[in-house]
Protein backbone atom coordinates (compact mmCIF):
# COMPACT_ATOMS: atom_id res chain seq x y z
CA UNK A 1 0.00 0.00 0.00
CA UNK A 2 1.63 3.26 -0.90
CA UNK A 3 2.61 5.88 1.69
CA UNK A 4 -0.78 8.15 0.18
CA UNK A 5 -3.08 5.43 0.92
CA UNK A 6 -1.64 4.99 4.25
CA UNK A 7 -1.84 8.77 5.44
CA UNK A 8 -5.20 8.92 3.74
CA UNK A 9 -6.02 6.08 6.56
CA UNK A 10 -4.61 8.24 9.16
CA UNK A 11 -6.57 11.29 8.46
CA UNK A 12 -9.49 8.93 8.60
CA UNK A 13 -8.87 7.32 11.97
CA UNK A 14 -8.53 11.23 13.36
CA UNK A 15 -11.99 12.38 11.68
CA UNK A 16 -13.87 9.48 13.31
CA UNK A 17 -11.54 10.37 16.32
CA UNK A 18 -13.46 13.88 15.83
CA UNK A 19 -16.88 12.68 15.41
CA UNK A 20 -16.72 10.70 18.63
CA UNK A 21 -15.81 13.58 20.45
CA UNK A 22 -19.13 15.15 18.91
CA UNK A 23 -20.96 12.84 20.50
CA UNK A 24 -19.27 12.96 23.72
CA UNK A 25 -19.18 16.46 23.53
CA UNK A 26 -22.97 16.39 22.77
CA UNK A 27 -23.50 14.22 26.05
CA UNK A 28 -21.44 16.92 28.11
CA UNK A 29 -23.35 19.85 27.07
CA UNK A 30 -26.59 18.11 27.55
CA UNK A 31 -25.56 16.99 31.23
CA UNK A 32 -23.95 20.66 32.07
CA UNK A 33 -26.60 22.57 30.56
CA UNK A 34 -29.25 20.52 32.57
CA UNK A 35 -27.32 21.48 35.14
CA UNK A 36 -28.04 24.89 35.07
CA UNK A 37 -24.69 25.41 32.09
CA UNK A 38 -24.85 28.67 30.61
CA UNK A 39 -23.24 28.69 27.06
CA UNK A 40 -20.56 31.48 25.78
CA UNK A 41 -19.17 32.28 22.54
CA UNK A 42 -21.50 29.84 20.35
CA UNK A 43 -20.52 33.00 17.30
CA UNK A 44 -16.98 31.29 16.90
CA UNK A 45 -17.58 27.42 16.67
CA UNK A 46 -18.57 27.65 13.05
CA UNK A 47 -15.43 28.98 12.23
CA UNK A 48 -13.33 26.65 14.91
CA UNK A 49 -15.14 23.56 13.35
CA UNK A 50 -14.66 24.85 9.69
CA UNK A 51 -10.63 25.09 10.20
CA UNK A 52 -11.11 21.60 11.68
CA UNK A 53 -12.79 20.31 8.78
CA UNK A 54 -10.63 22.03 6.58
CA UNK A 55 -7.78 20.25 8.21
CA UNK A 56 -8.44 16.72 7.24
CA UNK A 57 -9.79 17.45 4.00
CA UNK A 58 -6.87 19.85 3.23
CA UNK A 59 -4.11 17.42 4.38
CA UNK A 60 -5.58 15.30 2.47
CA UNK A 61 -6.14 16.87 -0.87
CA UNK A 62 -2.88 18.91 -0.89
CA UNK A 63 -1.05 15.02 -0.15
CA UNK A 64 -2.93 13.97 -3.22
CA UNK A 65 -3.39 16.84 -6.01
CA UNK A 66 0.37 18.19 -4.95
CA UNK A 67 1.70 14.52 -5.20
CA UNK A 68 3.73 14.74 -2.05
CA UNK A 69 6.41 12.99 -1.30
CA UNK A 70 6.99 11.13 2.07
CA UNK A 71 10.06 11.87 3.92
CA UNK A 72 10.63 9.21 6.81
CA UNK A 73 13.04 11.80 8.40
CA UNK A 74 9.94 13.82 9.07
CA UNK A 75 6.88 12.04 8.68
CA UNK A 76 7.90 9.30 11.44
CA UNK A 77 8.44 12.17 13.94
CA UNK A 78 5.59 13.54 13.06
CA UNK A 79 3.87 11.24 13.61
CA UNK A 80 4.85 10.26 16.97
CA UNK A 81 3.66 14.18 17.78
CA UNK A 82 0.19 12.80 16.71
CA UNK A 83 0.20 10.35 18.86
CA UNK A 84 1.43 12.24 21.59
CA UNK A 85 -1.20 14.78 20.93
CA UNK A 86 -3.92 12.13 20.64
CA UNK A 87 -2.76 10.91 24.34
CA UNK A 88 -2.90 14.12 25.50
CA UNK A 89 -6.80 15.14 24.28
CA UNK A 90 -8.26 12.05 25.77
CA UNK A 91 -6.10 13.18 29.19
CA UNK A 92 -7.69 16.43 29.18
CA UNK A 93 -11.34 14.84 28.16
CA UNK A 94 -10.94 12.11 30.77
CA UNK A 95 -10.08 14.44 33.27
CA UNK A 96 -12.44 16.84 32.45
CA UNK A 97 -14.95 14.53 32.71
CA UNK A 98 -18.79 16.06 32.12
CA UNK A 99 -17.17 19.36 32.40
CA UNK A 100 -15.49 18.36 28.65
CA UNK A 101 -16.88 19.80 25.31
CA UNK A 102 -16.01 21.38 21.99
CA UNK A 103 -18.20 24.19 23.17
CA UNK A 104 -17.56 26.22 26.19
CA UNK A 105 -20.49 25.88 28.58
CA UNK A 106 -20.47 26.69 32.05
CA UNK A 107 -22.19 25.50 34.95
CA UNK A 108 -21.93 27.69 37.91
CA UNK A 109 -20.20 26.98 41.16
CA UNK A 110 -18.88 24.03 39.31
CA UNK A 111 -15.49 23.39 40.69
CA UNK A 112 -12.10 24.14 38.83
CA UNK A 113 -10.15 21.01 37.71
CA UNK A 114 -7.08 21.21 38.50
CA UNK A 115 -5.36 17.29 38.30
CA UNK A 116 -4.52 15.80 35.17
CA UNK A 117 -2.75 17.96 32.71
CA UNK A 118 -4.58 20.71 34.12
CA UNK A 119 -1.92 20.74 36.51
CA UNK A 120 0.70 22.29 34.72
CA UNK A 121 -1.21 24.02 32.25
CA UNK A 122 -4.70 25.98 31.91
CA UNK A 123 -5.45 25.05 28.54
CA UNK A 124 -3.66 21.68 27.84
CA UNK A 125 -5.92 20.55 24.89
CA UNK A 126 -4.82 23.69 23.02
CA UNK A 127 -1.93 22.33 23.36
CA UNK A 128 -2.63 19.14 21.88
CA UNK A 129 -5.04 20.97 19.11
CA UNK A 130 -2.01 23.10 17.76
CA UNK A 131 0.49 20.56 17.98
CA UNK A 132 -1.93 18.06 15.63
CA UNK A 133 -2.48 20.86 13.61
CA UNK A 134 0.95 21.13 12.54
CA UNK A 135 2.22 17.66 12.66
CA UNK A 136 -0.76 15.68 11.12
CA UNK A 137 -0.28 17.14 7.98
CA UNK A 138 3.52 17.26 7.87
CA UNK A 139 3.64 13.42 8.43
CA UNK A 140 3.29 13.48 4.62
CA UNK A 141 4.87 17.01 3.59
CA UNK A 142 1.31 18.80 3.37
CA UNK A 143 3.31 22.31 4.52
CA UNK A 144 0.24 24.14 3.04
CA UNK A 145 -2.62 22.62 5.24
CA UNK A 146 0.15 23.08 8.44
CA UNK A 147 0.68 26.29 7.71
CA UNK A 148 -2.90 27.46 6.75
CA UNK A 149 -4.54 25.63 9.80
CA UNK A 150 -1.85 27.30 12.47
CA UNK A 151 -2.38 30.50 11.47
CA UNK A 152 -6.25 30.30 11.03
CA UNK A 153 -6.39 28.36 14.40
CA UNK A 154 -4.31 31.01 15.65
CA UNK A 155 -7.32 33.75 15.41
CA UNK A 156 -9.70 31.42 16.51
CA UNK A 157 -8.03 30.70 19.79
CA UNK A 158 -7.60 34.05 20.33
CA UNK A 159 -10.87 34.58 20.43
CA UNK A 160 -11.85 31.06 22.41
CA UNK A 161 -9.29 31.93 25.01
CA UNK A 162 -11.02 35.16 25.76
CA UNK A 163 -14.28 33.78 25.62
CA UNK A 164 -12.96 30.85 27.86
CA UNK A 165 -11.51 33.58 30.71
CA UNK A 166 -14.58 35.77 30.74
CA UNK A 167 -17.13 32.54 30.81
CA UNK A 168 -15.05 31.47 33.42
CA UNK A 169 -14.66 35.10 35.30
CA UNK A 170 -18.86 35.31 35.16
CA UNK A 171 -19.91 32.01 36.68
CA UNK A 172 -17.22 30.22 38.69
CA UNK A 173 -17.18 30.57 42.66
CA UNK A 174 -14.92 33.49 44.34
CA UNK A 175 -12.22 30.50 45.17
CA UNK A 176 -11.68 29.31 41.73
CA UNK A 177 -11.44 32.81 40.39
CA UNK A 178 -8.85 33.57 42.93
CA UNK A 179 -7.09 29.80 42.35
CA UNK A 180 -7.28 30.97 38.56
CA UNK A 181 -4.57 34.33 38.82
Amino acid sequence: MSSDVWFTLLVGAVAVERILELVISQRHIAYSKSRGGVEFGLSHYPAMVAIHVGLLVGSVAEVWLLDRIFYPWLGWPMLAIVFAAQGLRWWCITTLGWQWSTRVVVVPEAPLVGGGPYRWSSHPNYVAVVAEGLALPLVHTAWISATVFSVANGVVLRTRLRVEREALSLLLPAEAKAARR
